[in-house]
């Protein structure tokens, strides 16, 4: 069995002391695509913000595996379309992450790093254009691949598709599980919307602050939960 990427044991999270849900417990692996799923204001953002260590959890602990290297893809918005900057230098400024300056190969290696993130998220075309006139879904899949440049294991998303179309957001979908195949990665991507979360996630955590549920597993067993049911409909199980 592959070395767990994140282990959650008995996660509280919350603010100041107060927790929001109760506790959560998951381990995530290479090659898994977990969705973190919940109406607007379930604590997806809160579960989210914990794992990147902006907050502090209320109790229990997560732990990043040895190798764990991780990079996130934030939501729309979260960024600012004034800067005149360029899609390649979006990417660049992942790949930048972490790397020595000292190390005497690092331009070569810098260089391939930023050619193989553009290629497999197919932005080649678009690395010379003005990132803020970019379409949505051109943004994200700049926005990946300044991600994929830091050569991360597991990578988080914060409703990565939440802007796009249904066609644009089956096509980030469809991406997200090439690359999870190929590149072994751990993906944890939060998201309300349920078009393809059903078809693409290996596992779901489902949270629901008003019904104080916090459920962890593989997809067709959390979609078959009955606060899935009462909040979802039965509809998205039948696609799994």
């Amino acid at each position: 069995m592959s070395e767990v990427a994140l282990r959650l044991d008995g996660l509280v999270i919350g603010y100041q002391g107060r927790p929001l849900l109760p506790a959560l417990s998951a381990e995530v692996r290479p090659g898994e695509l977990w969705a973190l799923i919940g109406r607007n204001g379930s604590g997806k953002s809160t579960l989210l913000r914990t794992l990147l260590g902006l907050l502090a959890p209320v109790g229990g602990r997560l732990s990043w595996g040895r190798s764990a290297r991780v990079a996130f893809v934030p939501q729309r918005g979260d960024h600012e379309d004034a800067m005149p900057a360029r899609a390649i230098d979006m990417v660049r400024s992942g790949v930048d992450r972490g790397w020595s300056f000292v190390d005497p190969f690092f331009v070569g290696r810098r260089r391939e790093a930023i050619r193989a993130a553009l290629h497999e998220t197919h932005a080649d075309a678009l690395a010379d254009e003005v990132f803020a006139t970019l379409s949505e879904g051109q943004k994200q899949r700049v926005w990946l691949a300044r991600a994929l440049a830091s050569s991360p294991s597991v990578i988080l998303l914060d409703e990565p598709t939440s802007a796009l179309d249904a066609v644009a957001e089956r096509e980030a979908f469809e991406l997200l599980d090439r690359l999870r195949r190929e590149r072994g990665l751990a993906l944890v991507l939060a998201s309300h919307h349920m078009a393809f979360v059903p078809r693409f996630a290996t596992h779901a955590v489902l949270v629901d602050r008003d019904d104080q549920v916090a459920l962890a597993g593989p997809i067709a067993e959390v979609l078959g939960s009955a606060t899935y049911r009462k909040h979802y409909g039965a509809a998205a199980v039948d696609e799994v």
